[in-house]
């Protein structure tokens, strides 16, 4: 053999950036977006685009991306919550009443909120490993169970009524209340409306006051999840163990421990949801949450979560969660009627899943 003669091994091919692209589960999702985008470029007003439109439909896809993304990481762990709208609601009563009933200040409600959702969260994870029963069958079960647990928790605090009053009048002036309410950067854009550069209302005033700060908590919480995803080793974790629990457990993975700590993750979210939106209604009620489980399902399968688990990501959740928005919000700037928004949402789904689906096959290679 010549000296200068190399020996191929056709086992290490090197792969192209396209095939690493198509491999992203967040394809789908961004594809997604894209198509949405311009389908109401040519039928909304043209007002769905300016900063206000923008922020419009921003503010509901951070609320449902919250969700989303917990959401995500539980099925790329290979675990399913259906109880995350139930949750939004619990935490809410449970917030409620440490402000109002206990006139408790934000730095001791929100931790403490967080815990009671934090021990429903070990409660189905260990629910789910020591009886072997499906995710799905526990949380469904913990659906009805936290909300009903809502609806009778909250006329005990009331003396009846299912809604509970007064949650702005408890926080008013509590230094971390905006943090978790209102807009954020208001001196700037007071400075842009003043130089001109966003719209303005006759007075003066910007359209656009600021951004919402649950804006700010989804983009934040989808670069950390993202990061722990790629980054770290417990992100490894997460995709072995929702890939193959047995293969994962006999390499060294803490297949419990990590399944227990994102049914705590996905519960903490649906929390971190009902403390903004408790605070930014100024109350709370039993409904608060209501089939939010279903679309933030929706949302992480749009983003390429498999309900099999070991597959998915974050900014998938992210992407699918403004696909929601869009579509939501965006629907009141046309002549369409909005009812048609559960057939488009449907759509997207099924369009979103097989388009993953045949993607990942061809550049695999898999049948």
């Amino acid at each position: 053999m010549p000296a200068d003669s190399t020996v191929t091994d056709e086992r290490v091919r090197e792969e192209t950036l396209l095939a690493r692209l198509m491999k992203r589960p967040e394809l789908g999702a961004i594809a997604g977006l894209i198509l949405v985008t311009i389908f109401f470029l040519f039928t909304a007003n043209a007002s769905m685009f300016t900063l206000s439109g923008i922020m419009n439909f921003l503010t509901p896809a951070a609320q449902l991306g919250i969700l989303a993304i917990g959401a995500s990481l539980l099925m790329i762990g290979g675990e399913f919550d259906l109880s995350i709208g139930s949750m939004v609601a619990f935490a809410g009563m449970i917030f409620g009443a440490l402000v109002v009933n206990l006139g408790l200040p934000l730095i001791v409600a929100i931790p403490g909120t967080l815990i009671f959702a934090g021990m429903m969260g070990v409660v189905n994870g260990q629910l789910v490993i020591r009886t072997g029963l499906p995710s799905f069958i526990v949380t469904l079960a913990f659906l009805f169970i936290l909300r009903g647990l809502s609806l009778v928790g909250l006329k005990y605090l009331t003396g009846g009524s299912t809604q509970l009053r007064g949650v702005r009048d408890a926080v008013g002036d509590d230094w971390l209340a905006p943090f978790f309410s209102g807009d954020a950067f208001t001196g700037l854009f007071a400075k842009l409306a003043e130089w001109g550069w966003i719209d303005t209302f006759k007075s003066g005033a910007p359209k656009v006051p600021g951004v919402p700060v649950e804006i700010l908590w989804f983009i934040g919480i989808a670069l950390f999840a993202t990061w722990i995803l790629l980054r770290t080793p417990a992100g490894n974790w997460i995709f072995a163990a929702g890939g193959d629990k047995n293969a994962a457990s006999n390499s060294g993975v803490p297949v419990n421990r990590v399944k227990t700590t994102l049914f705590i993750v996905t519960a903490c979210c649906a929390a971190l949801v009902a403390i903004m939106t408790v605070i930014d209604a100024g109350s709370t009620d039993a409904r608060r949450g209501f089939q939010k489980e279903f679309e933030a399902i929706i949302a992480a399968v749009i983003g390429g979560s498999l309900l099999t688990g070991g597959y998915g990501s974050a900014i998938g959740a992210f992407f699918g969660s403004i696909i929601f928005g869009m579509v939501v919000i965006g629907l009141t700037y046309t002549s369409i009627d909005q009812d048609w928004f559960q057939v488009f949402l449907g759509g997207m789904l099924l369009l979103a899943v097989i388009f993953n689906n045949v993607i990942r096959k061809r550049v695999t290679g898999e049948r």
